[in-house]
């Protein structure tokens, strides 16, 4: 007999990258449960969400991370805990670790981490504290003995793709960090619902790093923009920006500005998402444990926004 699949609790799924899970998870099979701090939310956008949670077969469950009862309440209801909260709430996630350890009953927790892999980056401020957020939250929960996962999906290809990292879709040129030549890794949001649900119960990710990195996804700078223009059929003029000056205006530009510039200095200048090596001592590499995932490449996603 087919053992039942295991009920998962998404937290912070009417977010960027939560919705994204928590769709991943109904497709999949497994009861899903997503907390919500309103059943009927008041903004149009949320409400057409969560309608949309509901109609895929999705149990709500009202709690919110500030009250400790309902968290534990709903916990106590499944064997996985994911977290997908923004960046304002990373340090909040302290409590969702208090209420697994109360509970008693989890069998995996995914803290939000959902980029790069926050114990191997080379970043400066602002981005630098809110890496070492995530980093003290993968330390509380190795101390408390909980069985986890991490999650690192690298950049969100919906995020940089439409744009290539500028302010908007770029009509004659593109501001490049660094000489273009560093490769980063883009992965589509849809992608990183699937993985991070594939993960959940597989022995092979207990307390491991997830890394998402299609092979066919790991490009430089240059070579996206390349792709864009041959889809587009334009020609763009590269304005590369040496680190010196990188640095300079992230410390002269304003929140959240300075955050994006931050990070992109640690992806697009030190390399940070392909800089170093997968060992099995700490990692793994998805599109190795599941080959029959048929992710979106780079130029399938540019096409739908070209």
């Amino acid at each position: 007999m087919a053992s039942e699949k295991s009920k998962i609790l998404i937290i912070g799924g009417t977010g960027y990258i939560g919705k994204f899970v928590v769709w991943a998870s109904a497709r999949s099979g497994h009861p899903t449960f997503a907390l919500v701090r309103d059943l009927v939310p008041t903004d149009p956008e949320k409400a057409k969400l969560v309608q949309g949670f509901k109609d895929s077969g999705v149990t709500l469950v009202k709690g919110d991370l500030n009250d400790h009862e309902s968290l534990v309440n709903a916990i106590k209801g499944v064997d996985v805990v994911i977290s997908t909260v923004g960046g304002a709430q990373i340090a909040d996630q302290i409590k969702i670790i208090k209420a697994i350890k109360e509970a008693g009953n989890v069998k995996r927790f995914l803290p939000s981490e959902f980029g790069s892999d926050v114990d191997r980056v080379h970043t400066v401020e602002p981005a630098k504290s809110i890496f070492g957020l995530k980093a003290s939250i993968r330390r509380s929960i190795e101390a408390e003995g909980i069985p986890f996962t991490i999650v690192s999906s690298n950049y969100f290809a919906g995020y940089f793709l439409p744009t290539l990292g500028q302010p908007a879709p770029p009509t004659d040129k593109v501001i490049i960090l660094g000489d273009g030549n560093v490769k980063g890794v883009f992965v589509d949001e849809n992608d990183v619902g699937t993985y991070t649900i594939k993960a959940v119960e597989d022995p092979r990710t207990l307390n491991k790093v997830l890394y998402l990195k299609p092979p066919a996804n790991i490009l430089t700078y240059n070579e996206v923009v390349s792709l864009y223009e041959k889809k587009s059929g334009k020609k763009f003029e590269r304005i590369y920006v040496p680190e010196e000056q990188v640095l300079k205006q992230i410390q002269e530009s304003p929140f959240p500005i300075n955050i994006v510039l931050s990070i992109n200095h640690s992806v697009f200048v030190k390399g940070d998402q392909t800089n170093f090596e997968i060992e099995p001592s700490f990692g793994v590499e998805a599109s190795e444990l599941y080959p029959d995932v048929k992710y979106a490449t780079v130029e399938e996603i540019l096409s739908r926004y070209i």
